[in-house]
């Protein structure tokens, strides 16, 4: 057994201990689901050197084929890359969009001009003037769309994006429900959480995608932090392969919690679970729960917002290269240009 835990990188261990060995779910599929979000959330880096097939079949008494099947799952969602010799390590959506990484010394090169007009006593104003004074670039700005599987969430993501982007851009959300129906026709670039990107790609092939990692929001982790130790804590997923990933989630942020129940939203026992419970914590889509509540229980919903690591080196980069591609610049520096001359 000490060989055994020794395989496994520290930052997998947390969510290998929230895979539940007495839940009825399948462990195979609490395999995935840990894997599949804990490399979604970045509670695994990318670089995370993962457990051989045998490794991982040995630690959870399944098969090698179970094992292989779920990574074969992960490569083809383009979360995991294999090497020869090497192993399975969690793969780097960087790497695998090259192209982004001019843009980003693109960054680094505009905040050195920056520097240096600002020793000229020049602003940024005054530098963007006399850059799009020599552009045949066209002014508008970029629209963005952000897919996922409830619209409430959904929107949350792209608020947070908004905050980041020109006044002129538009950031937008839907419902893969929706996406499905109206496809993407008309949108510049489409974001997503990483472990999302495969379905996109699926049903919008050509359409540009850029994922990104999660993290769960601060209003969370203050609501988790804040839990009263004694208290019987009920926490519930909408899927069953997020489970693993709420469950890491909940004792990294609530460590302190001596007795959390965590179930799906159809478990047979869940009714009574509820009941017996002091604090529900919910997955976005099973928020009808909270309608059930007494007047001396509590509840708060389990949510998720986009990394600023990712924000900065994912979905930043991502915009600018679009903005390249598409030879557009946004609204505003023209109305900066316009102040200047007038």
């Amino acid at each position: 057994m000490t060989k055994e835990k020794r395989s496994f990188p520290d930052p997998l261990r947390p969510i290998v201990a929230a895979i539940d060995r007495t839940s009825a779910i399948p462990l195979s599929v609490q395999l995935r689901g840990a894997l599949e979000f804990g490399i979604a959330s970045s509670e695994l880096p990318p670089g995370t050197l993962l457990p051989s097939v045998r490794e991982m079949a040995r630690f959870f008494g399944l098969s090698p084929v179970t094992v292989s099947s779920v990574y074969v799952g992960l490569r083809e969602a383009g979360l995991i890359d294999s090497r020869v010799g090497s192993g399975s390590y969690v793969s780097n959506n960087r790497a695998a969009a090259p192209k982004f990484q001019p843009h980003r010394d693109l960054q680094a090169r505009i905040a050195e001009l920056i520097r240096l007009g600002a020793d000229l006593g020049l602003t940024p104003a005054d530098l963007a003037a006399r850059v799009a004074g020599g552009s045949n670039a066209a002014r508008r700005g970029l629209r963005v769309l952000v897919v996922s599987h409830f619209s409430g969430p959904t929107e949350s993501y792209a608020d947070a994006l908004r905050r980041h982007v020109g006044p002129s851009d538009v950031v937008s959300a839907c419902t893969f429900d929706d996406l499905r129906a109206k496809g993407v026709e008309g949108w510049d670039l489409i974001v997503t959480p990483r472990n999302f990107v495969a379905e996109v790609t699926r049903l919008h092939p050509a359409a540009p995608i850029a994922g990104m990692t999660f993290i769960p929001t601060e209003g969370t982790r203050v609501s988790l932090a804040t839990l009263h130790p004694d208290a019987r804590v009920c926490a519930v997923s909408y899927f069953p392969h997020f489970l693993p990933l709420m469950r890491a989630g909940i004792t990294r942020f609530a460590p302190h919690l001596a007795d959390l129940r965590i179930h799906v939203r159809d478990d047979a026992d869940l009714a009574g679970e509820l009941a017996a419970s002091e604090v529900l914590i919910y997955a976005s889509g099973v928020d009808y729960l909270m309608a059930d509540l007494r007047p001396d229980q509590r509840g708060f919903e389990y949510l998720h917002t986009p990394d600023p690591r990712a924000i900065r080196d994912d979905f930043l980069p991502a915009l600018e290269a679009r903005r390249a591609e598409l030879n557009v610049y946004p609204r505003e520096i023209d109305e900066n240009i316009r102040c200047k001359l007038v």
